[in-house]
């Protein structure tokens, strides 16, 4: 649980870093390039530094252990971050396609060529972070990471719609200025499409959506192997923040006494937590063999 708390909160910090030098060297080159859509994706990453910030917070809340008053520990609190990174990002996009339409309806200046430079980094860079903080998500289980790494995904896209747009305005010539602009606008509505991707998992986390038949094939693997266990029932898994808590039904011989199936009960849980680290609680319901 510390490794993967310790992953996640540098991999957040490395998001925070990298977009806020990537937000200012757009900024820069947008206004110098005379590009509507090199600073609408400036805007984009400024969003996405202030999430990071909030999925930063969610991380260290959700976190915190388990104790009387919340018996199921924090971890619920990393959905309700990822709604407000959600906010951030639906925020953004609205801002970005207001200034689209004002620049459409005023004429303007054809994008400089050297932000089609600035731009090509920055998708490159983009893609390859989704990929990393997708896979420390991955390792983790980590909705927040996951909702992070979906930032450098609309970032990496926002970015290639401004580059079709800029390239359109510049090798089109008079006439196609406002194509850098219509880029942004595009931009906008990805930023809004990629809302929902982080919104739709994390809804479900929240609402113990049955998602994981992946760890309940594991769970009833590791189950079959246990000395007394005939069969398994029922199996729900539900997920709060990296952590996961297990409801199983076991099936026991139903002549053997109270303690023995208490004994073989309590012997799977371990064998699940043990084999299984990302399973914090299982919690195993008796059921005789008819």
């Amino acid at each position: 649980m510390k490794d993967s708390k310790s992953i996640a909160i540098r991999t957040i910090c490395l998001s925070i870093v990298t977009n806020t030098l990537l937000a200012l060297f757009k900024a820069v080159a947008g206004v110098f390039g005379n590009s509507y859509a090199l600073i609408a994706d400036a805007i984009e990453s400024t969003t996405d530094v202030f999430s990071s910030l909030m999925v930063l917070l969610g991380l260290r809340y959700s976190t915190r252990p388990a104790n009387h008053k919340y018996p199921y520990g924090h971890g619920r609190a990393e959905p309700l971050f990822t709604f407000a990174v959600v906010g951030f990002l639906i925020l953004s996009a609205a801002v970005i396609a207001y200034e689209s339409v004002q620049h459409i309806l005023e004429p303007h200046k054809t994008p400089k060529p050297f932000t089609l430079v600035v731009l090509l980094v920055v998708i490159v860079f983009k893609e390859l972070s989704f990929r990393y903080v997708r896979q420390k998500g991955k390792e983790i289980q980590s909705s927040a990471l996951h909702a992070d790494a979906w930032h450098h995904r609309a970032d990496a896209m926002t970015s290639l719609a401004a580059f079709i747009g800029i390239s359109i305005a510049i090798f089109m010539g008079e006439g196609y200025e406002s194509a850098d602009d219509w880029a942004a606008l595009v931009a906008a509505v990805i930023i809004v499409f990629n809302a929902y991707m982080i919104f739709r998992p994390a809804l479900g986390e929240l609402l113990d959506e049955q998602l994981h038949d992946e760890l309940v094939a594991k769970v009833r693997a590791i189950s079959s192997e246990r000395k007394g266990v005939i069969d398994t029932e029922k199996c729900f898994v539900r997920k709060g923040g990296m952590n996961y808590h297990v409801d199983l039904h076991l099936i026991v011989n139903g002549d053997i006494s109270v303690r023995q199936g208490h004994d073989i009960a309590h012997d799977l849980k371990q064998a699940v937590c043990l084999q299984l680290p990302e399973v914090s609680d299982v919690l195993v319901h008796v059921e005789p063999h008819s």
